[in-house]
């Protein structure tokens, strides 16, 4: 059948099922593509001289983490890197968290920790250990993971202060989740943990930044104080990393850190229901997000639906007529996007060591959105119930 045999209808599904096929096109190769194209240039570039590299404060507060806490301290405080120190904060812990901490502060000088009062007020417990945290550190460079997170590498702390040293006033970095190879859903876990640092990563690159996690992430103290620690969002459950970061992040001054020694693992996630703890708070924060770049992403989720709709319009339509050619195309666009989405998976996935896809990428992509929609439903009635 020849073009000018199609129908209008045909022309309609076919032109709009292209349409999409561009912009998720222009997504993936814009923007989900650009950590791992940012990273592969930055190979390029010379390394600092230790003695160019700044004095850094890493800070951790503890609830009630004590075997995690004791797990994870000696990776953090074993760091090469010429001067830092190790502040932890134990956020009024009922369990050996105490005792971990004076016993490790024996066995190294670098470590200082404190307290949050057991009355202090539940909404900003961990703001106010922060807040602690942040005014005993004696560097000006700021770093922050937690106590259920350790880093990738002996060289963690250094990635960071390479940014630094370039002038970059917040950094932001990737943590990877350490799950169980026999947990329920873990490849989808893995995926949207990786789509999740991917879109704000990508954003900072191009100096929109709108989000940081607090399990990898660092900033001048300098800024802290500037807008006036966390008063302006005081109000709010939670916030004091991706919310934070999006009111201070500097377009031009924001960094990035990808390589594998700038990691942080996560290995609380150990079922299902712990991973919808973990990432609920970001999903309810999101809500009073500034700025337009994070909006973008929505026009990616909608022509993702209406690709996978059309393209199931235009293969029945073309079945039912005949229409072999329509029917052919659709399935050529099909396969394109898909062998483009995974390429670009598969390159960050290696960068991140993220997990593997293949066969399960479509499922993953169409249910990752319908997820988070369950994770926000579910994080607005646990912030409204105070459970």
């Amino acid at each position: 059948m020849m073009l000018n045999q199609f129908t209008l209808t045909e022309w309609i599904l076919g032109g709009t099922l292209l349409l999409c096929f561009l912009i998720q096109l222009f997504f993936w190769l814009f923007f989900y593509k650009r950590p791992y194209s940012y990273q592969k240039k930055r190979k390029e570039i010379s390394p600092v001289p230790d003695e160019g590299l700044p004095s850094i404060s890493v800070i951790v507060t503890s609830k009630n983490s004590a075997e995690e806490l004791a797990r994870n301290l000696p990776f953090i405080i074993e760091q090469d890197y010429p001067d830092f120190e190790v502040i932890v904060v134990n956020r009024g812990s009922t369990d050996d968290t105490d005792m971990v901490l004076k016993a490790a502060q024996h066995k190294y000088s670098r470590l200082y920790h404190t307290y949050v009062p057991a009355e202090a007020d539940g909404v900003n417990e961990k703001k106010l250990a922060l807040t602690l945290g942040i005014k005993a550190a004696k560097n000006d460079y700021l770093l922050f993971t937690e106590a259920y997170c350790k880093p990738c590498s002996k060289h963690w702390i250094k990635e960071y202060g390479k940014e630094f040293a370039q002038g970059k006033e917040v950094v932001l970095g990737f943590s990877r989740l350490e799950i169980p190879r026999k947990t329920g859903l873990r490849g989808f876990m893995l995926y949207d943990n990786l789509i999740h640092h991917l879109k704000f990563l990508s954003m900072a690159i191009l100096r929109q930044p709108f989000m940081g996690i607090g399990r990898n992430l660092g900033y001048k103290k300098e800024l802290f104080f500037k807008h006036k620690g966390y008063s302006a969002i005081l109000n709010l459950e939670g916030g004091e990393d991706d919310l934070y970061v999006n009111r201070i992040a500097p377009k031009k001054k924001t960094g990035v850190v990808l390589s594998r020694e700038s990691l942080t693992e996560t290995d609380s996630v150990k079922h299902f229901s712990s991973w919808r703890t973990l990432k609920s708070g970001y999903l309810y924060s999101k809500q009073y997000y500034k700025g337009f770049s994070f909006r973008l992403f929505g026009l990616e989720t909608f022509s993702k639906y209406l690709f996978y709709l059309l393209f199931i319009g235009t293969i029945t339509l073309g079945v039912v007529t005949g229409n072999h050619l329509l029917t052919v195309s659709a399935l050529l666009l099909f396969a394109i996007r898909y062998a483009v989405q995974w390429r670009v998976i598969t390159l960050n996935s290696r960068l991140f060591d993220a997990g593997k896809y293949h066969v399960n990428l479509p499922f993953y992509d169409i249910f990752q959105p319908l997820n988070n929609i369950r994770f926000r439903k579910y994080a607005t009635r646990r912030n409204r119930t105070g459970r």
